[in-house]
């Protein structure tokens, strides 16, 4: 569904054309060709039939997949007087095929007679929307691989290469369908696919759900109180089917999203990726030729191109994250945390959460549910680079920055936004939510590194939740009355483009809000030290960063090209000095005024009228800059460090 909405196309209202491998008596292949009424089934293949259907109805067609499946058979008893004209199902031991004048014509054929491998070999090159894998063999490689490296012996006279397929999505329901090299040279041709594992992962997790679950009440059974016995077990194991079900879904579409996130910003985050990839190789071991990652002149060649990695390939690093973080929280005592419990009792159904309080507590596995749970979400939100790069930027711990993490999440009513985005599918074009998860990770991004550095004690996750949220919750219900009329001509037009994208009024409003925000948490800790009114000092904070150009300064930081990691990282760091420099003016200003303001003027306007001629020295420099056209990075130091001098001043 999630590639198809991104080539803008809704699979529950719209028809579209599928090829695939497997009948519909297979669970993957039948329940696949199950989940849309608008599926046009154009041509499959099992071991035994080839099932070619030109032109189907799609209304017809479909409740006679449905009795296939109900019946568990196979296309040898699908009824013929359904297909369109010039259908067929054909026997693959037949030594030759006729075909039909409307079968060459879909599927670009110029013989009249063809042998069944080669029929199967059109239909994997046909012009369709979706090639749907749901049985076993692998039959797609790299246009560089020979047949021995696919290593399916059994499907070599029927593989092609992935340049010659011709559809638009490709999803792998059985395992290995396409070589991992197949899949990336298919992607890098504009093709939509993931991975056999992200694709199957939804089966996995129902089974880890099922055994999880399975534990916790043979703890109850063993219990001499206990009148729970195998048939009631299993009867109760019944009733929580859909709750499951709406669990693994949930998951599985977060993380098909995540994919999508890290893909939009694939371009931009090459470095991070390449720099992650060597931690792997170096910590972990991992071989880039056995992941099918591309080796480090190729990752240069795709830098010069402008070209980020691929979305299979994308996979592979999420999934090396999601593996090592569960393994760094589990070393830590964050699993066994108070604070955790309810992403333990999350886990299961709501029916088990109440009855079963305790043995939920205790469960064997408990540690490693908390562990796993919190390393999808943060991984999913944030991206596979994202807790590497926190901990080579901070010094930070694993476990410090799961802790900064549900803080901001929380703080910040994350899920609200998270939610509200998700909830616009098919309504609004992909892009549009992708563009608007961005800002809201660029903003938790920017908030982890002020708990990180700027908190100035240890993380308390209850305390801080309560303080800072709070006063969040205040902040962002009165912005209006505090932001300078510049910032809200920013923040209008940001709105105006995201309504104009789509967005609903007041979604787009947040959106708008969240560069704003980012300064959310050094108003709130200088309120704090400062004993000063929270509206009072953000309105100093935000007059002190018009008139010094702060916002202007880091936006220009932000686009310095970063050819490698050392200028991404002295880019990055600047934009949080300018960020500190804006908390260190805002407490000298309220530290200097205190309640000494002139009538009529804002503390920052009092402040400002008692430093003219330090200030029109700035305003001199910052003339330059705005004059000079292209500002480097040397610019921008020099401008930071009079910046900072004054408020040491």
């Amino acid at each position: 569904k999630l590639h198809f909405r991104q080539l803008n196309h809704n699979t529950q209202t719209q028809p579209f054309d599928v090829t695939g491998c497997g009948d519909m008596s297979g669970d993957v292949f039948g329940n696949g060709m199950l989940l849309s009424e608008h599926i046009n089934l154009i041509a499959a293949f099992n071991h035994i039939h080839i099932f070619v259907d030109p032109d189907p109805d799609a209304a017809i067609t479909y409740k006679e997949r449905k009795r296939l499946f109900e019946e568990v058979k196979g296309w040898g008893e699908y009824n013929t007087k359904l297909l369109s004209k010039g259908g067929r199902i054909y026997e693959r031991d037949d030594k030759i095929l006729e075909l039909t004048p409307e079968i060459k014509q879909r599927f670009d054929i110029d013989k009249d007679k063809v042998t069944p491998n080669e029929l199967i070999r059109a239909i994997l090159k046909a012009r369709t929307d979706l090639l749907w894998f749901g049985g076993i063999g692998t039959y797609i490689k790299s246009s560089k691989q020979s047949h021995a490296d696919a290593g399916d012996k059994s499907t070599d006279a029927l593989r092609v290469d992935a340049t010659e397929v011709r559809a638009k999505v490709i999803g792998e329901g059985a395992n290995l369908g396409v070589t991992q090299l197949g899949r990336i040279e298919f992607d890098e041709k504009g093709g939509k696919i993931n991975t056999d594992f992200v694709d199957n992962s939804g089966g996995v997790d129902s089974s880890d759900h099922e055994v999880n679950i399975k534990i916790l009440l043979t703890d109850v059974m063993q219990q001499a109180s206990s009148n729970m016995d195998i048939k009631s077990r299993n009867k109760l194991l019944e009733t929580m089917t859909d709750e499951i079900a709406e669990h693994v879904l949930r998951n599985n579409y977060q993380q098909a999203q995540a994919l999508s996130l890290a893909e939009f910003q694939a371009r931009e985050n090459l470095q991070l990726q390449e720099d992650f990839i060597k931690d792997l190789e170096r910590e972990k071991g991992l071989k880039r030729s056995i992941e099918g990652l591309p080796d480090e002149e190729t990752i240069e060649i795709r830098m010069r191109a402008g070209k980020g990695l691929t979305r299979p390939e994308l996979a592979i690093l999420i999934s090396y994250a999601k593996i090592n973080f569960t393994q760094d929280l589990l070393a830590t005592d964050i699993p066994d945390a108070k604070e955790m419990q309810s992403w333990l009792f999350d886990y299961f159904p709501d029916v088990l959460q109440g009855k079963f309080e305790k043995e939920i507590k205790r469960h064997k596995l408990a540690r490693e549910i908390v562990a796993t749970t919190m390393a999808n979400s943060l991984v999913n939100r944030m991206g596979p680079t994202f807790l590497k790069a926190k901990m080579n930027k901070t010094g930070a711990s694993p476990a410090q920055i799961a802790k900064a993490y549900i803080i901001v999440r929380d703080t910040y009513d994350l899920r609200d936004n998270w939610d509200a985005v998700e909830s616009l599918d098919n309504q609004v074009p992909a892009e549009v939510q992708l563009k608007a998860m961005k800002e809201i990770a660029n903003l938790s991004q920017h908030a982890i590194s002020w708990f990180l550095t700027r908190l100035g004690r240890n993380l308390n996750i209850g305390k801080d939740i309560q303080d800072f949220g709070e006063n969040i919750t205040t902040l962002r219900k009165n912005l209006d009355e505090v932001m300078t009329p510049a910032l809200k001509e920013v923040v209008e037009q940001r709105q105006t483009a995201g309504e104009r994208d789509g967005l609903p009024k007041e979604l787009a409003y947040q959106i708008a809000l969240m560069p704003v925000l980012s300064s959310a948490c050094d108003i709130i800790k200088i309120a704090m030290e400062q004993k000063t009114d929270l509206l009072l000092t953000a309105r100093a904070y935000f007059e002190i960063g018009d008139e010094f150009h702060m916002d202007w300064l880091r936006q220009q930081a932000r686009f310095l090209p970063s050819d490698d990691h050392w200028q991404a990282e002295a880019t990055s760091g600047l934009v949080d000095q300018l960020y500190s420099c804006q908390a260190f003016l805002t407490v000298r200003i309220l530290k200097d005024i205190g309640d000494k303001k002139i009538k009529g003027q804002s503390t920052a306007q009092t402040w400002m009228k008692n430093h003219e001629e330090q200030i029109t020295r700035l305003d001199k420099l910052f003339g330059e800059l705005r004059r000079v056209g292209t500002v480097d990075l040397p610019m921008l130091i020099i401008a930071e460090q009079r910046l900072r001098s004054l408020a040491g001043g």
